[in-house]
């Protein structure tokens, strides 16, 4: 089959589990891994949506975002659901925070905190012991949807937009460190592939859910198709949602 630099599905079923925009907000997202031939496994906001949801491909948990152990048990439950593990996303969806997270009130920093920053650590700390107790190829993807700053409307053109909240710009540049630390990782393992995505607010695809998803279907093809493994440079390069993917050279910072 053809691929184009957009969308490239993968005739094997790979078993991905999806984490950082909770169902049902996430549902679009995935749903388009799901239509790719994946079994997907995620997080959702209660129980009701964990059921409510949950179909053929994809399956759900709730967790603590607060809790090492309850990151490590999401890691569990969809190693058990699938099976194995072939494929992890890290979705930062800013845009979507910015509803939850509008205002910078003090009553919600421990909550935005947990919410933005912690998870996603605890997570993608939790999950590389046990791809190194596992030792078996995978591949993760952290993802970031980008809203503009209050420092970056300062210099942007676009008008009528309220800018993100100190909070969520925080938690995106913390999100954007953890994902370029953690790439970092494939020096010393073959077995570990990453891609790191940015997709800024300009972007054509900022709001085509479906676009962004088929998108990530066809990076984490890309990857498994490579000859060699991944080096450091490829993984530590940020690459720009709806282009090709980095050989080795940063698109852009």
């Amino acid at each position: 089959m053809e691929c184009n630099a957009i969308v490239c599905y993968n005739q094997n079923m790979a078993n991905t589990l999806f984490i950082g925009k909770d169902l049902p907000d996430g549902l679009a997202f995935a749903e388009a891994l799901a239509d790719s031939g994946r079994q997907v496994f995620c997080v959702a906001k209660s129980e009701a949506d964990a059921s409510k949801f949950e179909s053929e491909k994809i399956y759900a948990t709730t967790w603590n975002k607060s809790s090492a152990v309850s990151a490590h048990s999401v890691i569990i439950k969809a190693e058990t659901k699938l099976e194995s593990l072939d494929e992890v996303v890290f979705y930062f969806d800013a845009s979507n925070f910015c509803t939850q997270f509008e205002l910078d009130r003090t009553e919600d920093l421990s909550n935005g905190i947990d919410t933005m920053i912690s998870g996603f650590i605890f997570s993608a700390t939790e999950l590389l012991k046990r791809i190194d107790q596992r030792k078996e190829k995978i591949s993760v993807l952290f993802l970031v949807k980008e809203y503009p700053s209050k420092y970056d409307m300062l210099s942007s053109k676009t008008s009528g937009l309220v800018p993100a909240s100190t909070l969520v710009s925080a938690a995106q540049a913390a999100f954007c460190a953890s994902a370029e630390n953690f790439s970092t990782n494939v020096a010393d393992r073959d077995y570990l592939s990453v891609i790191l995505a940015k997709c800024a607010y300009t972007n054509d695809f900022y709001k085509n859910e479906d676009g962004i998803a088929d998108w990530v279907v066809s990076a984490f093809d890309s990857v498994k198709a490579m000859k060699n493994p991944q080096t450091v440079k490829q993984a530590t390069a940020w690459n720009k949602v709806g282009g090709k993917l980095s050989t080795g050279f940063a698109l852009f910072r």
